[in-house]
C-alpha cells in the first residue's frame, strides 16, 4: 500500500509497526550463538538461563589462616584453663582457602592460638608447632566458608535476558560453566543520504554539511545492544539510494535511511521503499521528528529462507529528529530481538520554569535542563530546534507534552524523563538569564568541584522573573537603568521587592557591533544601522543587550522602525554571531569573545557590567559554596581575562545586599 505525508498518532504508528513486524516473523530473538566466559560477554543478553554446574565453593574451606579443629574437642577451654591440642591429630594448620578436614568444622585464627615445641615452650614455627593451647572454645563452622556457600549445584544463576555485568561474569565462572547461550546481536545498517553532505575530515563549502548522524545513530544502536554498519554517503539519486537499501537488506535486520523524509521533490526515501516493497507509515504526530518513515522491502529469495522482508525506517535528517526517531522507534526493536525487559527511563516530578506553546496534535518532546531549587525540582526548557544536537547534549531529560495539549503554562507540574541519574541532580546548579561566554568557563571550574552549572539563556530580565518564582539558584544580569544609569539594582528592587538578594560582580565587557571579516559595508556606529544595506540582528526582548541598544537609541533619537531586522532575535551573543558569520546579517550587537570564536570583526561601543544574582538562601547554601569559590581562583580569572574585551576587576565583589535588611 502507498501512504503520503499525512502525521497519525504515535501510539497508532507503533501499533501498525509491531503488526508489520508480527507479519514477517521478526518477534522474539532474531536467534542464539554459544559464546566462551570472559570479558568479552560484557554486556551481551543472556539467551538462556545460566545454572550452576558445581557449587561455589565445593568443599568446606577455611576463611581464615589458622588452626582447623572439631569444635567439639575446644569445649571447656577458658583463659583460666586452656586446652591443648596435638597438630596432626587434633588441629592442622591451614592457610585461607584451603579445604578442611572432613572431621573438622571450625578454624582458629592463628592470632588466637599459642604454639608450643615438644617441650613446652613457645614453638619458633608458628604454622608448624608440636601442640597448640587455645584459651576459648570455638563453634561450629566457626571462620569456614562451607561448600555452596554462595552457590549451590544446579540453582539458577541468571535468568535470561540478563544483560551480563562484569559481576555476573564472575558469578557464571565460578558456577563451573565455561560457555554461554546469548543472543544474536540485530544488525542495524544505516545509510546517510544527501547531496549536501560531506565526511568528516573533508573541507567545508557553503551549502555543504558534516555527516554526523550516522555516528549519533550508529553508537545508539550499540548502546541498546545492536550491531551498527556505517554505509557511505549516498547521493540524492532515486537509484542510488534504492541499491543502497535493496543491498543493506539483504544481510541485515534493519535498515535506517537517514535522510529528508517531507513531501519535498528530494523527498526520496519513501519512494525507494515502495519501489523495493511498501511503506505503512509516512509521518508521525510527534515533534521533533514527525516525517518519519516506515516500510517493508522484501530480500531476495536467497535470504527468504526465514523471513521475507526487511524493516526500513526513514529517520528524518535534523539531527535531534533523527536521535529522538532512534529512540522511539528503534530502542523498543532492538530491546525485543535481544530479549531484554523494555528499558524506561527514571522519571521525575518537576515544574516547568517558562511558557511552552505546542502543537496540538503532535505529541512534543522538549528538552530540559533540571535542578532542585529549594525544595522544588525546576526543569528549564532548552532550544526547540530540530537541528540543534547540543540541546541533546545539553538536556538532563525529555519533557513529553501529550497531543491535545497546546503547550504548558510556566509553573506548571511536569514529568522530567531524566537522561541522567537522579543523584546528578542534587549536586546541579541552575542560573537561568542573561548568556554569558564566562557562564561557560565557569562551568568547567565547577565541574572540578564536584558540581553541575547548567544554564538556560532566557535573557536578564527574564533570569529576574525565575528568581522571583524560586526557580534558578542564581541570575546573570546587566540591565541598564536608563534613568538612573546604574545597572540591575533598580531591577532588581522592581521585579523582586522585599527579598532578601546579594548582587556579585562578575566581569565588565565591551559591547560593541559584530560585523563580517573585513567590515565590508563600514558599519561604525548605531547610527549606521540605519543605512538601507545594513542588515541587523537583534537581541530578544528584555536581555540586557536589547534594553542597552534600546537605551541609546533614544539618546541618538534613532527610531528601531528604520533598523532592517530589529525585529529579527537571537537569544545569545554566539547566536548573533553565528547570524552574521552566515550572511543571515551584516551586523548584531554582542560581546568580543562571540566575534573572536566565529572569526568575525569587532566594533567597540560601550562597557558594561555584568553582575550574579543570588537569593540569599542560596548564597548561604552549601550546595553554591564550590561555586563562590572559583570566583576567587586565580587561575579562573586569568582564564576569563584571556577573553576579548573582558575586565574581571569586579569578579566576585559585592554590589549589593537588597531586601530583608539590605538597602
Amino acid at each position: 500500500m502507498s501512504v503520503y505525508l499525512q502525521d497519525i498518532p504515535l501510539d497508532e504508528a507503533q501499533a501498525k509497526l509491531w503488526e508489520e513486524l508480527s507479519r514477517y516473523g521478526w518477534e522474539g530473538l532474531l536467534g542464539k550463538e554459544q559464546i566462551p566466559v570472559d570479558e568479552n560477554a560484557l554486556e551481551r543478553v543472556l539467551a538462556e538461563p545460566v545454572w550452576a554446574a558445581i557449587s561455589s565453593p565445593h568443599y568446606h574451606g577455611a576463611a581464615m589462616d589458622g588452626f582447623a579443629v572439631s569444635a567439639e574437642s575446644t569445649s571447656g577451654a577458658t583463659v583460666t584453663e586452656p586446652i591443648e591440642l596435638r597438630v596432626g591429630e587434633q588441629a592442622v594448620y591451614v592457610d585461607t582457602g584451603d579445604p578442611i578436614p572432613l572431621w573438622a568444622d571450625a578454624v582458629i585464627p592463628i592470632e588466637s592460638v599459642e604454639p608450643l615445641s615438644e617441650s613446652g615452650s613457645v614453638a619458633a614455627d608458628l604454622r608448624h608447632p608440636t601442640r597448640i593451647r587455645i584459651r576459648a572454645a570455638a563453634v561450629p563452622w566457626q571462620h569456614v566458608r562451607p561448600m555452596g556457600e554462595d552457590i549451590v549445584a544446579t540453582q539458577l544463576v541468571l535468568p535470561s535476558g540478563q544483560t551480563l555485568r562484569p559481576v555476573d561474569l564472575g558469578a557464571i565462572a565460578a558456577s563451573g560453566q565455561t560457555r554461554i547461550w546469548v543472543a544474536r546481536k540485530p544488525r542495524v545498517a544505516i545509510i546517510p543520504t544527501g547531496d549536501e553532505l560531506v565526511p568528516i575530515g573533508e573541507p567545508l563549502e557553503a551549502g555543504k554539511i558534516i555527516e554526523f548522524n550516522s555516528i549519533v545513530l550508529a553508537a545508539q544502536i550499540r548502546s541498546y545492544g545492536g550491531e551498527a554498519t556505517r554505509f557511505p554517503i549516498v547521493k540524492d539519486r532515486l537509484e542510488s539510494i534504492r541499491e543502497a537499501i535493496a543491498r543493506a537488506a539483504q544481510t541485515h535486520d534493519l535498515v535506517l535511511v537517514n535522510a529528508g523524509s517531507s513531501a519535498g521533490s528530494e523527498d526520496y526515501t519513501a519512494r525507494a521503499i515502495e519501489s523495493l516493497g511498501y511503506v505503512f507509515v509516512h509521518g508521525v504526530a510527534v515533534r521533533p521528528g514527525h516525517p518519519v518513515v516506515l516500510g517493508m522491502v522484501q530480500r531476495s529469495a536467497e535470504e527468504q529462507s526465514q523471513r521475507s522482508h526487511v524493516l526500513v525506517v526513514g529517520v528524518p535528517g535534523y539531527p535531534v529528529s533523527a536521535a529522538l526517531t532512534n529512540d522511539i522507534f528503534v530502542r523498543p526493536i532492538l530491546e525485543h530481538w535481544l530479549g531484554k525487559p523494555q528499558s524506561s527511563y527514571p522519571t521525575l516530578q518537576a515544574v516547568i520554569t517558562k511558557k511552552i506553546t505546542s502543537p496540538a496534535g503532535d505529541d512534543d518532546y522538549v528538552r530540559v535542563v533540571v535542578g532542585k531549587v529549594g525544595e522544588r525540582v525546576c526543569a528549564a526548557p532548552l532550544a526547540r530546534g530540530a537541528g540543534v544536537i547540543t540541546s541533546l547534549v545539553q538536556a538532563d531529560g525529555i519533557v513529553v507534552v501529550p497531543r491535545g495539549i497546546q503547550g504548558l503554562e510556566a509553573g506548571e507540574r511536569v514529568t522530567v524523563r531524566l537522561y541522567r541519574p537522579p543523584e546528578e541532580i542534587e549536586r546541579t546548579i541552575l542560573a537561568i538569564g542573561s548568556h554569558d561566554v564566562g557562564l561557560d568557563v565557569l562551568a568547567q571550574f565547577v565541574a572540578r568541584r564536584q558540581r553541575r552549572l547548567v544554564s538556560a539563556n532566557v535573557g536578564s530580565l527574564g533570569g529576574l522573573i525565575a528568581l522571583r518564582r524560586g526557580e534558578a539558584h542564581f541570575a546573570g544580569a546587566h540591565l541598564l537603568h536608563p534613568e538612573s544609569g546604574v545597572y540591575n539594582l533598580p531591577y532588581i528592587r522592581q521585579y523582586l521587592p522585599g527579598q532578601a538578594v546579594v548582587v556579585l560582580g562578575f566581569v565588565n565587557r565591551l559591547q560593541g557591533l559584530i560585523v563580517p571579516k573585513g567590515n565590508p559595508q563600514g558599519v561604525r556606529s548605531l547610527a549606521d544601522l540605519t543605512r538601507e544595506e545594513v542588515r541587523f540582528v537583534n537581541r530578544q526582548s528584555g536581555a540586557g543587550t536589547r534594553i542597552l541598544l534600546d537605551y541609546h537609541l533614544r539618546q541618538l533619537g534613532i527610531d528601531p522602525h528604520q533598523i532592517r531586522g530589529y525585529e529579527n532575535q537571537e537569544f545569545t551573543h554566539l547566536a548573533v554571531a553565528a547570524a552574521v558569520a552566515s550572511g543571515r546579517a551584516t551586523c548584531g550587537l554582542g560581546i568580543a569573545a562571540a566575534a573572536q570564536a566565529l572569526d568575525l570583526d569587532f566594533i567597540p561601543l560601550f562597557s558594561e557590567e555584568y553582575h550574579l544574582v543570588f537569593p540569599q538562601q542560596f548564597y548561604e547554601d552549601a550546595l553554591l559554596a564550590p561555586l563562590l569559590e572559583v570566583l576567587y581562583d586565580s587561575r579562573f580569572r586569568e582564564t576569563i581575562q584571556t577573553l576579548p574585551g573582558y575586565d574581571v576587576e569586579p569578579m566576585g565583589k559585592l554590589i549589593a545586599r537588597l531586601g530583608a535588611g539590605g538597602n
